[in-house]
């Protein structure tokens, strides 16, 4: 550049060219690239329309995150159940060897049909979650009293994978999701045997309030339902974490036997203002009579309480306090 300047310098005799535009030029160099962007625009704004169009599915699943699960509904299919980790708290503390897919296995995955529009309608009970699969292409987040939509059409059957996106406590990485596709064929036998089931359990519901389970039975199923739905936040050794989760073992509640209504109302409303749940919608009947129970009994708390069906049905019923 330096070397053109000083070889072209005018005081040797060099003359600078004249030129002018071109309108025909500059007409077709802005015409042309319009007519491009024009062009590749329709198809992209499409495509865009399309992914966002919920309208018309062929099946609607509403998903709701809580801490730390899913709850999926079917509409107009009368199916509904939570999905929970299904990776035992011995792996997550290190006292067994961890399996294939650590952390990424549910006890109930979502089970959709392949060559259907699903639509999903997306909230959250507490706080912000995010739905995320990202072999359906579909991370939407759920909002509590909101409620946002997304679709996904799956190709072939198989196992999907995918997690709560969104930091939603301290145990945000227990939040995975697994959606199992199948055949039309295959899924409707599912549907068919998945609605039977909660049919017959609700039946079995409305039995247990004219039966009494052992205290044996009772603290078997109560350990299984503590362990899978409560030693998260209380610890397997119930005793909670100071300044977050109250202790069970050996104070509180859990110990008065004054309180037992109070602590069945606890356990099925929840606590306003606490991290602590209402389980009343969660679990059946005999679940909740048996976590019940267990919290009541188990690490020296001994109070020779069983809690039976009839007595949490009262309280669901508004007749705890």
């Amino acid at each position: 550049m330096f070397w053109a300047i000083f070889h072209h310098r005018q005081s040797k005799g060099a003359k600078s060219a004249s030129f002018h535009e071109s309108t025909k030029v500059e007409i077709l160099w802005t015409v042309i690239p319009f007519v491009i962007l024009i062009v590749m625009a329709v198809p992209a704004t499409q495509t865009l329309l399309a992914m966002e169009d919920t309208s018309k599915p062929d099946m609607t699943v509403q998903v709701t995150g809580s801490q730390w699960k899913w709850h999926y509904r079917y509409f107009d299919q009368d199916v509904e159940f939570f999905s929970l980790l299904a990776t035992p708290m011995a792996h997550i503390n290190n006292e067994r060897t961890k399996r294939d897919n650590y952390l990424l296995e549910v006890d109930r995955p979502l089970v959709l049909p392949v060559g259907k529009k699903v639509r999903f309608l997306i909230t959250s009970q507490d706080v912000i979650h995010s739905w995320w699969v990202p072999d359906f292409a579909v991370k939407k987040d759920a909002n509590p009293g909101f409620i946002n939509e997304a679709w996904t059409k799956i190709d072939k059957p198989g196992i999907y994978r995918g997690q709560c996106a969104e930091l939603c406590g301290k145990d945000h990485g227990f939040m995975p999701i697994v959606v199992i596709a199948k055949e039309q064929a295959d899924y409707d036998a599912w549907l068919q045997t998945t609605r039977l089931a909660q049919q017959q359990a609700r039946e079995e519901e409305q039995r247990l309030l004219d039966m009494e389970m052992s205290m044996d039975e009772l603290m078997t199923l109560g350990e299984t339902v503590y362990n899978t739905r409560c030693a998260m936040c209380h610890q397997v050794n119930g005793q909670g974490l100071p300044g977050a989760f109250p202790g069970l073992a050996g104070q509180g509640v859990s110990v008065d036997p004054a309180a037992k209504l109070e602590h069945i109302s606890i356990v099925v409303h929840g606590s306003n203002g606490t991290a602590m749940q209402a389980f009343g919608p969660q679990l059946s009947l005999k679940e909740l009579a048996a976590v019940i129970t267990y919290e009541r009994n188990a690490w020296g708390n001994n109070t020779g309480e069983t809690v039976q069906a009839a007595e949490v049905q009262a309280v669901l019923d508004g007749q705890d306090l």
